[in-house]
């Protein structure tokens, strides 16, 4: 027996354990390994048996921060556990008081009991069988929040994201050069105790289309006048290509820049597959990674290849971490990328961000034009093709009196009440240029913009500032929240509660009558029901086609004089215009310069349809609110189950109906996700049909060459707009409605399918070969009692001691 062990016993309360402990000589890594049987040999009573096989679980699942045992630590690993507890959040819902539960702690057991019940079920294939088979795997959910972090090279992002997480020197900073176009997403290691990232690569042939576009680009840049953007985009080309190939790339074709000898270190690209790096600590992660997400000229000599442009995205895996247990940070490039399947993920990624953080240094933060621009880009995809519902704009580096020359002579009171007087007004200043962005407003109001003037490096020395004036508890409270598992708690224990009462009320076969009964009355009121929901959906049928008929009647009368706009820029000479519409085609209508804004072609030629729609949009697919979609009439279907239960006085029926009620709240809330999710592409149809209607135009460009092509370009793209027009604008809004429409009609046949099943296997089943399941339903209902109560209050107690199969689950 060791130190550990004997502090742990004492901690628990067992200290009268400690010399059959010794006898057995039970030291730091056998005592995870005892079994349950071995328990009951060295604690014979059941009560202190209980206490120390519910306490050894905890460890096992949090072990104690305070613990320095590198013993103790790598038999955890060993076992495949990781050690995700920190010290206690800053909100906790159910505190660990004695006696008392946490909520992880809950949801583990009840999942565990959940398991228990899965492998009672009798395995005869028949429907009731089926269905909770089923019922008891939809349980599982994995709740997980995307926060996007915007912000341009120096602004602060990886020192805030270090410093938010706090971990040091996870994320290089400072003039080490972040390369645009790598997406870094930060998660919890939920695995092991280990730093880990996992590298993808875009594939082979992304690659070999790049190297063509890029060798085609250069040759014709060089044969022409070229703009400054051009210019800028050939040193971007130029410091890729020899960032990985050195020298050695300019007389080579794309076929001899495939070869595999300029990839002996990255096997995985050419397989296709991810390429993992596995290390102790996070800067030995951050010094492996450079290499695959950044620029770093101090390192030039020593480096002989850098593979950043070849890879996609980047996962860091954080061990110890809870505010990333459901939480991932992304690193996001300010306007996506150039490379088409790279943008492809940016909006995706864009778009299932739950909050986006724009950071900025505090020097300018609302006359600084680069993340107003990043923000109105990305809006569109945040809003109505996204699901965002916080824009927090974040001023960095607050701290930065501590580098003028006269900060010396001031007391640290007069130092804090000067960067907290800046702060204020750097806030107000923000405000009011946010209350000026237009095209955003339209999408998101100010109760869901939030700024914060955060300081990184104060944080972690505490100089001038109190760790609260630095603002990062702030945003780690905001993560907290998001990262708060109430509800996947909340709402796993409650379809289990439900689950478990059916099964209990349908072993039964008393109360035919009654049931009977029910089953009639839930019948009608759920074609009652069904008939609310039906009607006021498929009326937004009609609101969108009269805002899409006028956006289709704008649009015609417009598109020339877009096109145009794009393609005729003022204050632009011919040739000198010549590289950037050359661009433009090569990537299908979507250009992304080096240095400055992004062009859309083919969002431009939609502005019409989606302007007509957003608002209208907005109201019926909400991103957050308790209204709910389609003005919260999903939310309002009911088919009074709790009322019914009330009435009856069969205790069978009153069961099954707890069940039809946690199954109706469990439906509509997939029901809304399912909204949520094909919403976006809904809504996003519109610039989607466009480019495909513009497409065949793209590709009669590319094979335009030689004198006068220029010209030629813009009569091919002008003509196609002339002829399309009637057509491609018109076919952007049928395949919109058709599919609301779609949606609609798949929302009411999943509500009417499965509330119907539920309704018939509930009330009209043999319970003969259902499982008896009376103490797991006696455990689960008292954790659901625990969950509902208050923090505040006393946890439920059970009136009377469980049974003997109970007692053993509880303390398994």
């Amino acid at each position: 027996m060791d130190d550990f062990v004997r502090k742990k016993l004492t901690e628990w309360n067992l200290s009268q354990l400690i010399p059959i402990f010794e006898e057995h000589e039970i030291d730091t890594e056998s005592i995870y390994l005892l079994n349950d049987q071995q328990i009951t040999e060295l604690i014979p009573k059941v009560g202190k048996r209980a206490k120390f096989q519910e306490r050894l679980e905890l460890l096992k699942v949090c072990p104690s921060t305070s613990d320095t045992s590198d013993k103790g630590k790598r038999k955890l690993d060993l076992q495949g556990e990781s050690s995700q507890c920190q010290p206690p959040a800053r909100k906790q819902r159910l505190a660990n008081k004695p006696g008392s539960d946490s909520e992880e702690i809950i949801l583990s057991k009840v999942k565990k009991i959940m398991r228990c019940v899965y492998q009672k079920i009798p395995p005869q294939d028949n429907k009731i069988n089926n269905f909770l088979r089923k019922k008891i795997s939809d349980l599982e959910t994995d709740k997980r929040e995307v926060v996007g972090v915007f912000g341009k090279t120096g602004a602060g992002k990886s020192s805030l994201i270090n410093a938010v997480i706090e971990v040091k020197n996870l994320l290089p900073s400072g003039n080490v050069s972040a390369c645009t176009s790598v997406m870094i997403k930060v998660e919890a290691n939920m695995h092991n105790s280990k730093y880990e990232a996992n590298i993808e690569f875009i594939t082979e042939k992304e690659w070999r289309d790049e190297l063509g576009f890029s060798k085609n680009f250069l040759r014709d840049n060089a044969d022409q006048e070229s703009d400054q953007k051009g210019d800028d985009d050939c040193r971007d080309i130029v410091e890729k290509l020899s960032a990985l190939y050195g020298e050695d790339w300019e007389n080579k074709s794309p076929d001899d820049l495939i070869d595999g000898k300029y990839f002996k270190e990255i096997p995985e690209f050419l397989l296709s597959e991810k390429k993992i790096l596995t290390v102790e600590t996070a800067k030995e992660l951050s010094e492996k990674l450079v290499r695959y997400t950044r620029s770093d000229p101090k390192k030039g000599k020593d480096v002989k290849r850098w593979y950043w442009p070849l890879v996609k995205c980047v996962t860091i895996k954080v061990p110890n971490n809870d505010l990333l247990k459901h939480v991932t940070l992304v690193d996001l490039p300010g306007n996506g990328d150039r490379n088409k399947n790279r943008d492809e993920m940016w909006k995706t990624v864009v778009g299932s961000c739950s909050t986006v953080w724009i950071v900025t240094d505090m020097n300018r933060a609302a006359s600084e034009r680069e993340p107003w621009v990043i923000l109105k880009r990305a809006s569109s995809f945040m809003g109505n093709a996204g699901q965002c519902q916080h824009i927090h704009f974040i001023c960095t580096k607050s701290d930065l009196i501590e580098d003028s020359e006269d900060s010396e002579d001031h007391s640290a009171a007069d130092v804090r009440a000067f960067i907290v007087e800046t702060n204020d007004r750097a806030k107000k200043e923000v405000r009011e240029e946010f209350s000026k962005q237009n095209k955003v407003k339209k999408l998101f109001s100010d109760e869901s913009f939030k700024v914060f003037t955060v300081s990184s490096k104060e944080f972690f020395k505490k100089k001038h500032l109190d760790e609260d004036d630095t603002e990062i508890p702030k945003l780690q409270e905001f993560l907290q929240d998001l990262n708060d598992c109430h509800s996947e708690t909340l709402n796993y224990v409650s379809g289990a509660h439900g689950i478990l009462s059916l099964i209990q009320g349908a072993r039964h076969r008393g109360g035919a009558d009654i049931k009977t009964a029910v089953y009639t009355a839930l019948q009608q009121k759920m074609r009652d029901e069904l008939d609310k929901v039906k009607k006021p959906m498929k009326e937004t049928h009609r609101a969108f086609e009269k805002c899409l008929s006028e956006g289709v009647k704008k649009s015609k009368s417009s598109c020339e004089k877009v096109l145009k706009s794009v393609i005729y820029p003022p204050n632009k000479s011919g040739s000198a215009f010549h590289g950037t519409l050359k661009c433009l085609v090569e990537h299908d209508g979507n250009y992304k310069p080096k240095k400055g804004e992004q062009i859309n072609l083919n969002m431009k030629l939609s502005s019409c349809l989606t302007e007509s729609i957003d608002e209208k949009f907005k109201k019926t697919f909400p991103n957050g609110g308790e209204c709910g979609p389609f003005n919260g009439v999903l939310n309002s279907f009911l088919l009074d189950t709790k009322m019914m239960k009330e009435k009856t006085e069969n205790k069978d029926v009153a069961l099954q109906l707890i069940f039809l009620n946690t199954e109706e709240e469990k439906m509509k809330t997939k029901l809304n996700k399912i909204i949520r999710d094909r919403k976006k592409t809904i809504y996003s149809s519109l610039t989607t049909t466009i480019e495909t209607n513009m497409q065949k135009c793209y590709d009669d460009v590319k094979k335009i060459k030689g004198p006068g092509m220029l010209s030629e370009i813009r009569e091919t793209m002008v003509k196609h707009v002339r002829g399309s027009k009637n057509v491609m604008f018109q076919e952007a809004k049928d395949v919109m409605l058709k599919q609301l429409d779609d949606l609609v009609r798949d929302i009411l046949d999943d509500l009417k399918k499965t509330m119907q099943e539920s309704i018939e296997l509930s009330l009209k089943t043999d319970g003969v070969s259902i499982p008896d399941v009376t103490s797991e339903f006696l455990m689960v209902k008292n954790h659901y009692k625990k969950l509902k109560r208050s923090p505040d209050q006393e946890p439920f107690i059970c009136a009377g001691p469980p049974s003997p199969a109970a007692a053993q689950l509880i303390t398994n």
